[in-house]
């Protein structure tokens, strides 16, 4: 038989527990410091903006991909090392020397720790994933992307407002043919809709920079 004062007492810890979790929540969120959390296989479950920033995509984007990946070690020997003691389930900070492209073409580089974490002593630990930048190296200076005049044309429509049935009426399109290219452009850019498409335009020398209204660099 349960003791009602018990219940009562559960139920706030519960309650305690929710609050303190949504505060862990919004702490995550705001730090500068690129943190993610992994699985120990080094998936992302979670990362938080400062993370996303460092790969140029939005934090949810980066959910089920390798860690591994997004920043390359640079010696493998380190990884395979803390494989193995992951497997055996040493507790240990692990430390992983790695590069990475920065958005604007950089190359950077620096340091992942992991940090092993669970509640409970026996189950598989998730890793807390915190990334140091050291420095970087600057891109060389490319090209401007190549675009078609008719697609220059809509990113310069969209950057400047026009909603999808102006910029259709501007370049005597049907809706659906300014929808075309925008899609062609998102999925080449990889670009998630469209106020990063126009960024990635400007970023990539589509688009003219300190121009308005916006126009197609020629």
């Amino acid at each position: 038989m349960r003791v009602k004062g018990a219940d009562v007492g559960m139920a706030a810890g519960g309650l305690d527990g929710v609050v303190w979790r949504n505060r862990a929540l919004t702490l995550f969120d705001r730090v500068a410091v690129p943190v993610a959390v992994c699985d120990v296989y080094g998936t992302v479950v979670l990362a938080n903006p400062a993370m996303a920033a460092e790969c140029g995509t939005p934090p949810g984007r980066l959910r089920g991909r390798d860690v591994l990946k997004l920043f390359r070690p640079r010696e493998e020997a380190q990884v395979e090392r803390i494989a193995e003691a992951l497997r055996l389930r040493h507790r240990s900070r692990y430390q992983v020397s790695v590069r990475w492209r920065a958005p604007g073409g950089a190359e950077r580089y620096g340091e992942l720790t992991a940090d092993p974490v669970s509640e409970a002593v026996g189950e598989t630990p998730s890793l807390l994933v915190m990334l140091r930048v050291a420095g970087e190296r600057a891109a060389p200076e490319a090209e401007p992307a190549r675009v078609t005049p008719v697609e220059g044309r809509v990113l310069a429509l969209l950057a400047g407002g026009a909603s999808t049935a102006q910029a259709a009426r501007e370049l005597g399109l049907t809706g659906d043919g300014v929808t075309y290219h925008l899609r062609r452009l998102s999925a080449r850019w990889d670009a998630a809709n469209r106020t990063e498409l126009v960024a990635r335009a400007y970023a990539l020398g589509v688009l003219r920079p300190g121009v308005w209204p916006p126009a197609p660099t020629e």
